[in-house]
C-alpha cells in the first residue's frame, strides 16, 4: 500500500511540474509575441524584399517605411533579404543599435554583398581586430598630413577636370566627381597616381561594385561571378604594391593606408586581409563622395538663395587667396560656415547611407520592443532625417536650419555611429567643400530640367547634366 502511495505522489508531482513548465512556456511565448513589434513578414521566402527594393529605387524611397510607420508605428517587423527583420525609424532605438557592442549585435548584409566583401572585411569582422583596424585607419584619416595631401590632390584633379569643361556641351556632374574622388581616394589608400594602372583598377572596380546588390548566384556569367573575378584581379594588383612596400622597408611616417596597416605589429593583419580591405575602402570614391557632391549641386540648383550665399562666401575666400598668393589649406575650406551647412543639409536630405543592418546575438528589448535572437534589425536613418517631428519642413532644402542646430544629436546620423562610425567623414566634407569652392568660383550653371527628379533616389539614376558658363577672373 505504501509503495502504491509513493508511486501515486511521484506521478502527481511529475505531472504538476510538466503542466507548470508547459504553462510557463506558453506564458513566456505569449509575452515574447506580445513584445514583438507589429508588422507583417510578407510572402513566404521573399517576404517584403521586392517592395522594399522597388521603393528604394523610386523617386520616393522612403515610401516603404512611411506606409508601415502609419500602420504599425516607428518600429515594426518585416522580412527583407531573406531574414525576419525588425525595422527601426526611431532615433533612440537607432542610437542604441549603433552604440551596442559585438556581444549584442553583429553586422548583417545581403548574401551577395558578404560574398564580395569577404569574411575579413572591416564591414563584417568584430571584436578586437575590427577595433584595431578601425582605430588605425581612423587616426590616419584624421591626421593633418593626410588632410593636407587630400587638399592638394583634390585641388589638382578638380582643376584638371574643370579646365576641360566646355560651355557648348553638357557636363555630367556625377561622372566628373567620380573621376576626381576615385583618384583622390586611391592615392590616399595605395599611393597610385593616374595612369594605365589606375584606369585598369577603375575598370575592374566598376565591375566589382556592380555586383554588390546582385542575386547570390556564383555561376559563370552571373553578375556576382563577374564581380568576384574583378575583385581577384584587383587583389593581385594591391598585393603587388604591398609586397613592394615590404621589400623596400616600412615607412616610419605613413604615406597611405597600406603603410599604416603594414606598420602594425599584429600578425593578424595579413597581406590578404589588407588587400581585401583596401578594395572595400575604395567604394566611397566611386559611390558615396561623388553622390554627395552631385546632390549638393542638384539642391543648390533648386535653391537660388542658398547658391548665392554659398557663392558669395567662396568668392570672398578666393579674393583673399589671390591677395595673399598662397594656396588654400584644408582649414580654409572647412572654416567656411555656410558651405558646411549646405553639406550638412545635403547629407540630411540625400541620405547617402540610408541605414545599417545588424543581427541580434540574443533577445534584446528596446523601448518595449523585442528584437529576437537571430533576427536582423535595420536602423533606418533616412526616415529619421525626413521626420517632421525632428526637422521642420523636412523635404525643403534649408541649409540655414544648421546655423543653430546641434549636429551631435541622434536625429542626425549621416555617417552611422558608435564603434563603426565611418572613419572618412571629415574627408568627405573636405572633398565636397573643395569641389564646391572651385565650382562656384569658376562657373555659373543651370541644370537640364528633365534631369531633376522630384526627390533624390538612393543612388542617382541620372548623371546630373548641367550647362556651364565660365566666370571671368
Amino acid at each position: 500500500m505504501d509503495n502504491i502511495w509513493i508511486v501515486f505522489v511521484t506521478v502527481f508531482l511529475l505531472c504538476t511540474v510538466i503542466l507548470y513548465r508547459n504553462r510557463l512556456s506558453l506564458m513566456l511565448k505569449s509575452k515574447r509575441k506580445n513584445k514583438l513589434p507589429l508588422g507583417t513578414l510578407g510572402w513566404p521566402f521573399i517576404g517584403e524584399t521586392v517592395e522594399f527594393v522597388s521603393c528604394a529605387y523610386s523617386d520616393r524611397p522612403e515610401s516603404f517605411m512611411d506606409k508601415r510607420r502609419r500602420m504599425y508605428g516607428k518600429v515594426f517587423k518585416s522580412h527583407i533579404f531573406g531574414s525576419p527583420t525588425i525595422v527601426s525609424t526611431d532615433a533612440d532605438v537607432n542610437k542604441f543599435i549603433l552604440q551596442s557592442d559585438a556581444k549584442v549585435f553583429v553586422p548583417s548584409y545581403p548574401k551577395s554583398l558578404t560574398e564580395l566583401m569577404g569574411e575579413s572585411s572591416i564591414l563584417l569582422i568584430n571584436g578586437s581586430l575590427q577595433r584595431r583596424i578601425h582605430g588605425l585607419i581612423g587616426a590616419f584619416f584624421k591626421s593633418q598630413q593626410l588632410k593636407a595631401q587630400i587638399t592638394r590632390d583634390m585641388q589638382k584633379y578638380a582643376q584638371e577636370s574643370m579646365a576641360s569643361w566646355r560651355e557648348d556641351c553638357p557636363i555630367y556632374i556625377q561622372d566628373e566627381t567620380k573621376k576626381i574622388a576615385f583618384h583622390v581616394l586611391v592615392k590616399a589608400l595605395i599611393s597610385l597616381d593616374p595612369g594605365e594602372e589606375m584606369e585598369l583598377l577603375k575598370k575592374h572596380f566598376q565591375k566589382f561594385i556592380s555586383g554588390l546588390m546582385s542575386l547570390p548566384i556564383k555561376l559563370p556569367g552571373t553578375k556576382l561571378y563577374q564581380s568576384l573575378q574583378a575583385k581577384k584581379t584587383m587583389v593581385k594588383l594591391v598585393k603587388r604594391i604591398i609586397l613592394a612596400k615590404r621589400n623596400s622597408g616600412i615607412c616610419k611616417v605613413p604615406e597611405d593606408v597600406v603603410d599604416v596597416l603594414l606598420s602594425d605589429v599584429s600578425e593578424k593583419l595579413t597581406d590578404d586581409l589588407i588587400a581585401d580591405n583596401i578594395i572595400d575602402m575604395m567604394i566611397p570614391g566611386e559611390d558615396s563622395v561623388p553622390l554627395l557632391m552631385t546632390l549638393a549641386t542638384k539642391y543648390l540648383s533648386e535653391c537660388p538663395a542658398a547658391l548665392q550665399q554659398l557663392t558669395e562666401e567662396n568668392m570672398k575666400l578666393k579674393k583673399l587667396q589671390d591677395q595673399d598668393g598662397e594656396s588654400l589649406s584644408w582649414t580654409d575650406y572647412l572654416s567656411l560656415p555656410f558651405t558646411q551647412t549646405v553639406i550638412s543639409e545635403t547629407l540630411r536630405m540625400g541620405n547617402i547611407i540610408i541605414g545599417v543592418m545588424r543581427k541580434a546575438l540574443k533577445d534584446v528589448e528596446i523601448k518595449g520592443h523585442l528584437i529576437p535572437k537571430g533576427w536582423c534589425v535595420f536602423a533606418n536613418f533616412r526616415s529619421v532625417h525626413l521626420d517632421d517631428k525632428n526637422y521642420e519642413c523636412p523635404y525643403q532644402f534649408n541649409p540655414w536650419r544648421w546655423q543653430d542646430k546641434d549636429m551631435s544629436s541622434c536625429n542626425f546620423t549621416p555617417f552611422g555611429g558608435g564603434q563603426r562610425l565611418c572613419p572618412g567623414l571629415d574627408l568627405a566634407r573636405l572633398e565636397a567643400s573643395i569641389f564646391l569652392h572651385h565650382f562656384v568660383t569658376q562657373f555659373r550653371w543651370h541644370a537640364e530640367e528633365d534631369t531633376i527628379v522630384n526627390f533624390p533616389t538612393v543612388r542617382m539614376k541620372k548623371r546630373m547634366p548641367v550647362m556651364v558658363r565660365r566666370v571671368e577672373s
